[in-house]
């Protein structure tokens, strides 16, 4: 009993250590780390490019893996797929056009792996 006790914790404590290591000083920067650490791990599990974090009264925050080549690739393409046109980058935000209207997508880097985007309500409905 002892054996088993001493392994599932030994478990945990790899487990614990292996996400500060991936995830580092970013657990704490968007106050609760649990939504994040379940967002990712569904992500990691599906193919979808992109998942769901929080939804707020402004909008709905979605992760992504961030890619040296292609940034903020997921972002670009989930704005396309709802008729919006990428037009620039300002910083840390990516404007979009669609019948002479814009709209500014704010991102974040969450960690070296992983950025988050918040998509406003307006794109949605």
């Amino acid at each position: 009993m002892k054996k088993i006790l001493m392994v599932g914790l030994l478990c945990f404590v790899l487990l614990l250590g292996f996400v500060g290591y991936r995830f580092g000083s970013a657990l704490t920067q968007e106050g609760n780390p649990i939504p994040y650490l379940i967002s990712i791990t569904k992500y990691e599990l599906s193919n979808n490019g992109y998942e769901q974090v929080l939804e707020t009264e402004n909008g709905i925050r979605y992760v992504s893996q961030y890619e040296k080549k292609y940034p903020l690739g997921m972002a670009i393409e989930y704005m396309k797929s709802k008729g919006w046109e990428f037009k620039e980058q300002m910083g840390s935000g990516l404007v979009f056009v669609k019948n002479e209207e814009e709209i500014t997508i704010s991102t974040k880097q969450y960690s070296k792996h992983y950025f988050l985007w918040d998509v406003p309500n307006e794109v949605i409905h």
